[in-house]
């Protein structure tokens, strides 16, 4: 690796990419969004910059977000924006050609597999390591993967949820759903488009949804007004979105994922189940944090259900971890289909 390693982690979100390095923990967070000039290729501004930009820009200058649902759906743009995030904490002259450990979906395709590969070592990579994110979440959240016992973890991310039972290193039943934060955002815009004849922007919804958002009804409700246009006249207009709002919004998404956790259990061997039922079910990732997610989930179990510490860090901490042991990264690494 050179007279200095450089050894980096990836959680490749659909809504954030954050980055580890070896030694110094993770030292970028961002949103995973680029902004290019549609006439020369040139990339204008990547992360929070590019962010700012999204619905905004001229004719000449795209901003967008090149992972849909947890996979590459541009992979030039996302290249670029790898290549640009990198650049900022690490200075190629210092240190030799990195490894690097990405965290992927568990459901990916080969297709997709590859181009998270490509792209990985498009950037200057020497060796690159696939983990998958949900084996990567539980590592992350303290879970202990090597014990003879079950385990579960539910990662829901920016545009996919997915759901584990763990045992002995490795994972026993898994599955994933392609609905998860973007998904809630979504839900939210149409929402108010139905009830209120009001467009507004996904931006604007996931700060709605941060701020006041809940998975269960509340004894009482939050207010947020929100500014958006009128569909009839085309005018600027500003409604009020309560907590029930967002709860009725994002409802038939919840469910969508809660018949994937049921699921999951249901195929989890009896011996792993009785495990689960004491040590509860753990949630991580940027969409956990809606209100009373666990209590939802709890209800519908009839598990205890817990929220990691940091649940939007549990992806990267686990990748990070797996750079400090080469031993956990090999076995944690995503076996190849055949």
């Amino acid at each position: 690796m050179g007279i200095i390693s450089k050894d980096i982690g990836i959680d490749l979100g659909t809504s954030n990419i954050r980055i580890h390095m070896k030694g110094k923990g993770v030292v970028l967070s961002e949103p995973t969004v680029v902004a290019i000039n549609k006439i020369t290729g040139e990339v204008l501004a990547v992360g929070n910059q590019a962010k700012e930009m999204l619905g905004r820009t001229p004719e000449n200058i795209v901003a967008l977000r090149p992972l849909k649902s947890g996979v590459i759906a541009d992979f030039g743009a996302t290249k670029r924006l790898i290549q640009a995030l990198i650049s900022r904490v690490i200075q190629k002259s210092l240190f030799s050609k990195p490894r690097i450990v990405i965290s992927i979906p568990s459901d990916i395709t080969d297709v997709e597999e590859r181009a998270v590969e490509g792209v990985a070592y498009a950037t200057g990579a020497k060796d690159v390591y696939l983990m998958e994110s949900v084996m990567a979440a539980a590592i992350g959240a303290g879970i202990q993967v090597e014990e003879p016992e079950g385990a579960m973890i539910i990662d829901i991310g920016g545009g996919t949820s997915e759901m584990a039972v763990l045992s002995l290193g490795g994972i026993v039943v898994s599955h994933a759903i392609r609905i998860a934060g973007e998904k809630f955002d979504k839900d939210i815009v149409e929402y108010i488009k139905q009830k209120c004849n009001v467009i507004i922007g996904e931006t604007e919804a996931e700060e709605v949804k941060k701020q006041i958002g809940a998975a269960t009804s509340a004894m009482t409700e939050d207010k947020v007004n929100i500014k958006g246009r009128n569909l009839s006249n085309g005018l600027p207009e500003t409604v009020t979105i309560t907590t029930e709002d967002v709860r009725l919004a994002i409802l038939d998404s919840l469910n969508e994922i809660m018949k994937m956790i049921k699921l999951t259990l249901e195929q989890t061997p009896p011996e792993l189940a009785s495990d689960l039922m004491t040590k509860g079910i753990v949630l991580s990732g940027s969409g956990s944090q809606i209100k009373n997610l666990d209590r939802f989930i709890s209800n519908e179990t009839g598990m205890p259900v817990y929220l990691a510490e940091n649940p939007s860090e549990c992806v990267i901490r686990g990748v990070g971890m797996s750079l400090d042991n080469i031993e956990v990264l090999k076995k944690a690494i995503k076996t190849k289909k055949d």
